[in-house]
């Protein structure tokens, strides 16, 4: 029995607490304040890119293409490399000699 008495003492409190909410007076530019607010804050993110204009784009890009134009060339104007690379492997036998084939 004196558990159902705890029991409906909760109860009784839970309901007392309930009874006691009142209501909240809220000023009325608070919806206003909190849009500007969150609108505030988007826009500090969007600002952060500001710098890089269309113009230093462009710049960038332009740098990119001559860069990898410049490494292109370099890298197929340079056949000493291949050379390289064979006196390399005739002088260690890691080259295959075609002239030994049965089919010349």
């Amino acid at each position: 029995m004196e558990t159902n008495n705890n029991i409906q003492h909760k109860i009784n409190n839970t309901f007392d607490v309930i009874d006691a909410i009142e209501p909240v007076n809220v000023s009325p530019f608070f919806k206003e304040k909190t849009m500007n607010a969150l609108f505030s804050e988007k826009e500090e993110k969007q600002s952060s890119w500001l710098w890089f204009t269309p113009k230093l784009q462009l710049a960038t890009l332009i740098c990119v293409v001559v860069l990898n134009v410049i490494a292109f060339t370099k890298l197929v104007d340079n056949s000493s490399y291949d050379e390289n690379i064979s006196e390399f492997a005739e002088s260690y036998g890691l080259s295959t000699n075609y002239d030994d084939s049965l089919l010349n």
